[in-house]
């Protein structure tokens, strides 16, 4: 994965096909203990919004791999006393080797990457959310040992999800449907950049039609209905969203092997049900684990091993 070294993730779409292949590939091989890399650098972590799984993946990845993480909480640094991002980042790009921050607008973190010289990882903004969609091409792929041809329905917001589902189901050839209430729908602009990178050669749907969403399905995928930020219009979305729950009832139109994927933290009994969640066909957990898996191989791709 020489080809990574050195180079930002904010999207998705930063990578191609092939690079996706390698990561996954990496990651599967750390994973089962057939590759042991080290990589003696440190992780600076920049979350403008709460994280458990990101943060601690990103923390144990980067240990495992023998480096360092430094938690730059933005509560206790100048950040929040009004420093330019433009200062922060020129000053942090010389003091770690690589940063990974969660924000709220795509555009700081594209601005923090434009002043710092190392690697910037997107952690999840309002917009994308790149690392976890490794972690769940990881999963599906562990599932049906291939990616391309298979159909995967995600169900809910049209948030970052779905946005960086579009683009990594695209960018893999596997079908996405993206199921949700009208005027819910994905971003625009990222529904017709993933279509230009499907080329016709696999599908991307939006649709409100949850049950024709999810027939056939191998995949079904859903998140919360109010996403960091929206928590004031959570309870108003419940009767609105209702139909797009992953319930017993829907799973039974995917395909009889399908697997069900969240990217957690779940309202259990509002987006899934803790039927399904804790189902037979729930990879959740798995897909869980995963993110520390991806994320160390997309650190020591980024960074190269020592």
């Amino acid at each position: 994965m020489e080809a990574l070294k050195g180079r930002d993730l904010l999207s998705l779409a930063d990578l191609n096909a092939e690079e996706i292949q390698g990561l996954l590939h990496l990651a599967t091989q750390l994973k089962s203990g057939e590759v042991k890399l080290r990589c003696n650098k440190v992780l600076g972590l920049l979350f403008y919004k709460a994280s458990t799984r990101t943060r601690v993946s990103f923390s144990v990845a980067m240990y495992q791999l023998g480096g360092q993480v430094i938690d730059l909480n933005p509560n206790v640094t100048q950040v929040s006393r009004g420093e330019p991002l433009a200062d922060t980042a020129r000053v942090l790009d010389r003091y770690l080797d690589i940063m990974a921050i969660r924000t709220f607008d795509q555009r700081d973190l594209e601005a923090f990457a434009s002043y710092a010289k190392i690697p910037v990882i997107n952690a999840l903004s309002d917009l994308e959310h790149p690392c976890q969609v490794l972690a769940d091409l990881l999963t599906v792929q562990e599932c049906f040992g291939s990616l391309a041809g298979l159909t995967l329905t995600y169900l809910g917001d049209g948030n970052n999800m779905a946005n960086s589902l579009m683009l990594g189901c695209a960018l893999m050839g596997m079908n996405v449907r993206i199921a949700t209430p009208p005027e819910y729908e994905p971003d625009i602009s990222i529904l017709e950049q993933a279509r230009a990178i499907a080329a016709g050669r696999s599908e991307v749907m939006v649709t409100n039609d949850a049950k024709a969403a999810v027939s056939g399905a191998q995949v079904l995928y859903t998140d919360v209905w109010a996403s960091m930020g929206q928590e004031d219009s959570a309870d108003a979305r419940i009767p609105i969203f209702q139909p797009y729950q992953v319930n017993d009832q829907l799973l039974k139109g995917a395909a009889k092997n399908a697997i069900v994927l969240h990217c957690l933290p779940a309202h259990r009994d509002e987006e899934i049900t803790d039927a399904v969640i804790e189902g037979s066909q729930s990879r959740v957990w798995d897909q869980a684990e995963n993110r520390m898996h991806a994320q160390k191989a997309l650190l020591v791709s980024l960074l190269g091993a020592d």
